[in-house]
């Protein structure tokens, strides 16, 4: 019976302890400038596909990002998505993009949107795509934002 009642008030103690505790503080909504600095770095991702300039775009990765692009694997590591890249030798001729969403706490960000573009593979005749995308974004020690998560999908039909 004393064990019986020595446990009763331990957990009572234990629970009266986690009630005094002060609620976990919640993580910040995502503030404007951190909404904007996204929005710079679709703007700036954007702009450096049209560029072809794929070390611009590989910079604004996580070494460990895992991208999902559509009708493919996933690719986990920045090593995996350069390579990705590099073997598709595809150049962009016009890109656009319609954000859906930007929102957040903390760290951790999310934007949703779609995409229209014309991109050529090698030497074949461009090809255009519509689709759409998320990204999930960790914010960097420095503050900035860089891709975890990249998803990416068509709306058109699957080629037959």
């Amino acid at each position: 019976m004393k064990a019986r009642s020595v446990l009763l008030a331990a957990l009572s103690l234990a629970l009266v302890s986690l009630s005094c505790q002060p609620p976990a503080a919640e993580m910040a909504q995502l503030s404007d400038e951190d909404k904007a600095a996204i929005q710079n770095l679709l703007d700036e991702l954007v702009q450096a596909e049209l560029a072809s300039d794929w070390e611009a775009v590989f910079a604004m990765y996580t070494e460990n990002v895992v991208a999902m692009p559509a009708n493919q694997p996933a690719l986990e590591g920045l090593a995996a998505v350069r390579e990705w890249f590099e073997s598709q030798s595809f150049t962009v001729s016009d890109l656009a993009v319609t954000v859906g969403e930007i929102d957040g706490r903390g760290d951790l960000a999310y934007l949703r949107g779609t995409y229209t573009e014309t991109f050529a593979m090698g030497e074949e005749e461009p090809t255009e795509a519509q689709g759409k995308f998320v990204w999930i974004l960790r914010k960097q020690a420095d503050g900035s934002w860089r891709i975890a998560i990249s998803i990416s999908n068509s709306d058109l039909p699957a080629a037959e």
